[in-house]
Order: structure tokens, then C-alpha cells, then sequence
């Protein structure tokens, strides 16, 4: 077995060095040893919003541009206030419920602290 560290992208145990580079096959991250030593693999993930602030759970945050509703012709207009944010991991960075439409996944990018 390697003793090389996994990734920290994907958590994959099949990384291999590359000259002073650690490469993970599987998603094509590459990091430095010394990189990998000084940074913690687990750790509570950071989400920001449009303007850099801070979210946690349970902050309210607003719409700052309109989004379509992806199998609906509805669209989540600019200003739009939404409260009780929940954080997850995956390709959308908050699960919330929007008064009209119901529950939503929604990117952070597209939000700004309220």
C-alpha cells in the first residue's frame, strides 16, 4: 500500500508524486507536500457569499439576480429574502425554501448576506 497522502479534492487513495507535486488521477488536483502537510484533510468547509461575507446556517441572505427555476417557468426575482439557509456540500452551496416556490438548492454566488 502507498504511503502517499490521499487526496484532498476527492478523498481518492490513488494519488501518485509528480516530480514535487502530488497528482490525484481521479480529479486531476495536484497539491505540493508541503502543502499536504501543513493543511488539515478535514475540516468545515467555507461559504461565502456574492461579497465575501461569511454564511452559516440559519443566516437569511437575499437574491441579487434573477434565477430560473429549472423545470418550471417560474423565476426567483432579484431582492427576493430568504431565511433559515442550510448549508450542504455538492454543486449548490445552500438548501432553503422560498415562500412560492418551495424548496430550492441555490449557489452562494448568486446570494448576498441579509
Amino acid at each position: 500500500m502507498s504511503a502517499l497522502p490521499p487526496c484532498p479534492k476527492c478523498h481518492s487513495a490513488y494519488t501518485y508524486e509528480d516530480g514535487s507535486l502530488f497528482v490525484c488521477p481521479e480529479c486531476a488536483h495536484e497539491w505540493s507536500a508541503t502543502a499536504a502537510a501543513s493543511e488539515p484533510t478535514e475540516g468545515k468547509r467555507e461559504v461565502r457569499d456574492a461579497y465575501g461575507n461569511l454564511l452559516q446556517d440559519g443566516d437569511s441572505v437575499t437574491v441579487i439576480k434573477d434565477l430560473k427555476v429549472k423545470g418550471s417557468s417560474t423565476v426567483v426575482k432579484v431582492g427576493t429574502k430568504v431565511r433559515s439557509i442550510r448549508l450542504v456540500d455538492g454543486d449548490h452551496d445552500i438548501d432553503c425554501k422560498i415562500d412560492g416556490i418551495g424548496a430550492m438548492g441555490l449557489k452562494s454566488e448568486f446570494v448576498k448576506k441579509a
